[in-house]
């Protein structure tokens, strides 16, 4: 018998993955709304089958659910979501074999890859999951062409913050705020201040539950 934790507050995505599961007679599916219940049950369930959109459960960071991960090793891990930055993905894929990574608008073919995968203790990973990756490496060669301050100056352009008042919070010039600004743009290949915005919730800079871009 397989066990399935799932931790995923939407109703109609626990309703539709129950079904899934319950296509293999011999899984039974235990339902979590949070990360002290996710630990909970993997106390008492350590080999199962975790289920969990990252969005919508408590976790601070990505290195948070790793350990979580590496602490019940026995377990095995579907990250299903519906938005899932490049960022996350490239974190749990390189520092854990224990998670496939699925999306909720993948075709239900993929999902069903992944349950099956899981089940024998194998990993799948759906195409746009491997985009991501990709995706990923793209940022992270643009993090680097960044300096720190840039990288700072960065997240108070996305914040929305004018030069002026950049200027005042990082006590410098306005000029040295502009020099800086167009070297952001240069650097990342943008026009924009939404642009700038976008890469940052990408990069991991910004946390985007506070934008809607």
């Amino acid at each position: 018998m397989n066990t399935f934790i799932l931790a995923d507050n939407q109703e109609l995505t626990s309703y539709a993955m129950q079904s899934l599961i319950a296509e293999n007679e011999d899984n039974t599916t235990l339902r979590v709304s949070n990360r002290i219940g996710l630990i909970g049950m993997l106390k008492e369930h350590s080999d199962s089958v975790v289920i969990l959109d990252f969005e919508l459960m408590d976790f601070v960071n990505a290195e948070q659910l790793i350990i979580l991960s590496e602490r019940f090793s026995s377990s095995r891990w579907i990250l299903l979501s519906d938005n899932l930055t490049p960022d996350i993905v490239s974190r749990v894929m390189y520092n854990s074999q224990s998670f496939s990574v699925v999306f909720k608008d993948d075709p239900v073919s993929e999902i069903r890859s992944a349950l099956r995968a899981a089940m024998r203790g194998e990993r799948h990973v759906s195409n746009r999951t491997l985009e991501l990756t990709l995706m990923a490496g793209n940022i992270a060669k643009e993090r680097e062409n960044l300096t720190a301050t840039e990288q700072e100056i960065t997240i108070l352009i996305a914040q929305g913050k004018s030069s002026k008042e950049i200027a005042m919070e990082r006590v410098l010039s306005v000029h040295t705020v502009n020099t800086h600004r167009k070297n952001i743009f240069r650097k990342l290949g943008v026009n924009t201040a939404h642009d700038v915005t976008r890469y940052a919730l990408r990069a991991g800079l910004l946390d985007s539950s506070e934008f809607y871009i």
